[in-house]
C-alpha cells in the first residue's frame, strides 16, 4: 500500500473525509506540526544569503537544521498515528466469547492504548519545539516572509492542542492510572503557558507587518 504521506493531498483529504477512521485527527495534528516546521524552513531559506541578514546567517543555518529534523519526525508521525489506530481497532475486533479470550483481548487493547497515548504525546512535544523555532524565525527572519513565521506558529499550536485531545481520549480508557497520570503530567507541562507564548509570537509577527 502506498504510504499515506506519499499520496496526493487530494487523496489524503478524500480519505480524511470518508467513513474510514484513518487517517484522522491524530494524523492531521502531526501534519499541522510538520507544516509549521516546513514554514520555518522556508523563512530560513529565504533569509540565508541576503547581505542585510549576514549577521544572523549562523542562527538561521542552525534554525533550518532543527526545523528539518522536526519536519521529518512529524511527517513520520502522520503514518505512525494511522498504524497505531489500525492496530487498536484490530484489538477491539478480537474474539471475546470465553473468559480467556476476553482477558487476552483486554490485555491487548490496554497495551496498544499505551502506544496510542505515546504517539500523540510525541507529536505534542515536537509541535511544542516547532513553536519555539517560530519565535526565532519571526525575530531574525527576512521581513518579506515574516507572516509565514506567523502561519507556522499557528499551525504548530493547532498541532499541539489537537495532539493533546488524542492524549486525553486515550488516557481516559487506560486502566493503568499511574501510566496515564504520568503522561497527562507530561502533557500539562507542554500546555502550561503555551497559549500566551503563541499569542506573543503572533503579536511579534503582526507588529512587523
Amino acid at each position: 500500500m502506498t504510504e499515506i504521506v506519499d499520496k496526493p493531498i487530494q487523496h489524503f483529504l478524500d480519505e480524511l473525509a470518508s467513513r474510514s477512521p484513518t487517517p484522522g485527527g491524530g494524523s492531521v495534528a502531526a501534519l499541522m506540526g510538520a507544516q509549521g516546521a516546513a514554514l520555518v524552513g522556508m523563512v530560513c531559506h529565504l533569509t540565508l544569503g541576503k547581505p542585510q541578514y549576514a549577521e544572523v546567517e549562523a542562527t538561521m543555518q542552525d534554525l533550518l537544521a532543527r526545523s528539518e529534523v522536526l519536519r521529518t519526525a512529524l511527517t513520520a508521525m502522520v503514518k505512525a498515528d494511522v498504524a497505531v489506530f489500525d492496530r487498536l481497532m484490530a484489538c477491539y475486533g478480537l474474539p471475546k466469547t470465553t473468559d480467556e479470550e476476553k482477558a487476552a483481548r483486554s490485555e491487548a487493547i490496554q497495551a496498544v492504548l499505551k502506544e496510542a497515548t505515546d504517539v500523540p504525546l510525541a507529536c505534542a512535544k515536537a509541535c511544542h519545539e516547532v513553536i519555539a523555532l517560530t519565535e526565532i524565525a519571526a525575530t531574525y527572519g527576512y521581513l518579506g516572509v515574516v507572516s509565514d513565521a506567523g502561519v507556522a506558529v499557528m499551525a504548530a499550536h493547532s498541532g499541539l492542542k489537537s495532539a493533546a485531545l488524542n492524549v486525553y481520549i486515550n488516557t481516559g480508557s487506560l486502566k493503568d492510572r499511574v501510566f496515564a497520570e504520568l503522561k497527562l503530567a507530561e502533557l500539562a507541562i507542554l500546555l502550561n503557558g503555551i497559549d500566551e507564548k503563541v499569542n506573543h509570537i503572533f503579536q511579534l509577527v503582526k507588529d512587523k507587518l
